[in-house]
């Protein structure tokens, strides 16, 4: 069953055959999860994203025609999940400068003897919420291009808009985010 496409194990699902849906869980859970967690930054969220996912996407299942991929399907979902949690928490009202000094973040210092990989994390903690600062929009074309890997169609797909305007949020965006880490010292090609 683990060779099946989604489309059979979708129909398998549909015919009562719950094992089949397990198995589109278990296929899809990390990519969904690492979407949830880098528009979310959050572990816990992320989780309750993924969950959230995956019972709508049961409850609903009867509504995949299959003219879509099963994955822009299930990636569409995970964004209207995330999409309702936002909306139903209070927003952060610190600019992102703010919430580096509330923090007490400091920029690595590349001429310090810091351990290797301790600097990795601190970079990768500081592009988190850079990315995190982005209008929602900018973030999830980002996310689902450079971490999913996803291609311009298919993330105009899951979106439901033109692959220009894919493109012109995620080049946006970008620009967006490399003058935010610009702004806190950081600049990411320094080694």
């Amino acid at each position: 069953m683990v060779e099946a496409s989604d489309l059979e194990l979708v129909e398998r699902t549909l015919e009562g055959e719950h094992r089949a849906f397990e198995v589109l869980v278990r296929r899809w859970e990390r990519p969904i999860f690492s979407l949830a967690y880098r528009l979310s930054g959050s572990d816990e969220e992320a989780r309750d994203v993924c969950q959230e996912t995956f019972l709508a996407a049961f409850r609903h299942l009867k509504s995949f025609r299959g003219e879509a991929k099963f994955s822009s399907w299930l990636y569409r979902i995970a964004l209207n999940a995330w999409h309702s949690r936002q909306r139903r928490q209070p927003a952060e009202s610190l600019s992102l400068e703010e919430q580096a000094e509330t923090r007490g973040f400091d920029p690595p210092d590349t001429d310090n003897a810091l351990d290797e990989r301790l600097l990795r994390d601190e970079r990768a903690q500081l592009v988190r919420r850079a990315l995190a600062a982005l209008p929602a929009e900018m973030r999830q074309v980002i996310v689902m291009k450079e971490y999913e890997g996803l291609k311009f169609h298919e993330i105009a797909e899951v979106l439901g808009i033109p692959v220009s305007t894919v493109k012109t949020r995620l080049y946006t965006g970008l620009n967006l985010l490399r003058r935010r880490l610009e702004g806190l010292g950081f600049s990411p090609g320094k080694e």
